[in-house]
C-alpha cells in the first residue's frame, strides 16, 4: 500500500485519481483548498466504501498553508510515497499574447507553477523516506512547445498565454527536478490527462474523467525502474 497526497483533489481529475488509487488499495490524503468541498469529497468516497482517505487542507498558492499541511502530514505518517501535483487553474479568458493582463498571468503561475514548486519542496523530506518515491506533475499537452508549433496538432489554435505557458514552465521544473534526483529511486514526470471534461474547461472536453486519469494513475505507481524526467499522455510520451 502506498501513501499518496493529491492536491486539488476535491473534484475533477484529482478526485477521480483519488478514487482510482483508493480502489487499488492505497491510502490517499485528499488535498483541498476549500475545506467544506474537501469534506464532501471525502464523504462521497467513504460512501462508496473507500475508507482509506483523509482530508488535508492545503492551498498550494499560499506558502503558510503549504507549510502547515506538510507539518500536519508529518504528524500522521512517517513517509509519503507519491505526490500528485494536480491543483491548477485556467485563468481568466481571453488570453491573447498581445493583450493578456500580467495580473492574470501571475495568478495562474502562482498556482500552476510556483505552487507546485513550493508544495514539492515542502513534502520532499517525507518523500525521501519512501523506498520508491514518485512525483507526478499534472500538466497539459497545451504546454508542449512541440505541439504548439506543429500544424498537425489538433489544438494548434488554442493559444492561452497564461495557462499554456504555466504548463510549459511546469514541464521545465519536471526536467530540472528529475535531473537533480537522477541517481536516486525518485521517479518524477509530467503527465497530461488530455482534453478531459472538468470545471477547468466548462466540461467541454471529449474525454471522461475516468479516461483522463488513466495516465496519471499509471505514472503515480511507477517503481524505481520506471522512467523519470519525461512527459507522458495516455498515448505514451509527449514532445516537450
Amino acid at each position: 500500500m502506498k501513501t499518496v497526497l493529491i492536491t486539488g483533489a476535491n473534484k475533477g481529475i484529482g478526485y477521480e485519481t483519488a478514487r482510482q488509487l483508493l480502489r487499488l488499495g492505497h491510502f490517499v490524503f485528499l488535498g483541498s483548498r476549500d475545506l467544506q468541498r474537501g469534506r464532501n469529497a471525502v464523504q462521497q468516497l467513504k460512501n462508496e466504501g473507500l475508507t482509506r482517505v483523509e482530508l488535508l487542507s492545503i492551498d498550494v498558492a499560499d506558502r503558510e498553508s503549504v507549510g502547515a499541511a506538510a507539518r500536519e502530514l508529518s504528524s500522521k505518517t512517517d513517509r509519503l510515497d507519491v505526490l500528485i501535483n494536480n491543483a491548477g487553474i485556467a485563468g481568466q479568458m481571453p488570453q491573447n499574447a498581445s493583450a493578456v493582463a500580467l495580473e492574470n498571468i501571475r495568478r495562474v503561475f502562482d498556482t500552476n507553477f510556483f505552487g507546485v514548486i513550493q508544495t514539492t519542496q515542502a513534502f520532499l523530506p517525507l518523500l525521501k523516506k519512501s523506498g520508491e518515491p514518485c512525483i507526478v506533475n499534472v500538466s497539459s499537452d497545451l504546454g508542449s512547445l512541440g505541439n504548439q508549433t506543429s500544424a498537425d496538432y489538433p489544438f494548434a489554435d488554442v493559444k492561452l498565454t497564461a495557462y499554456c505557458s504555466s504548463k510549459t514552465a511546469l514541464n521545465a521544473f519536471t526536467v530540472m527536478l528529475a535531473y537533480e534526483f537522477r541517481d536516486t529511486p525518485f521517479r518524477i514526470n509530467s503527465v497530461s490527462p488530455g482534453y478531459t471534461a472538468t470545471d477547468l474547461n466548462q466540461h467541454r472536453g471529449h474525454k471522461s474523467v475516468e479516461d483522463g486519469v488513466v495516465a496519471v494513475v499509471k505514472y503515480a505507481l511507477l517503481d524505481g525502474s520506471g522512467p523519470s524526467g519525461k512527459f507522458f499522455g495516455d498515448e505514451g510520451e509527449t514532445p516537450w
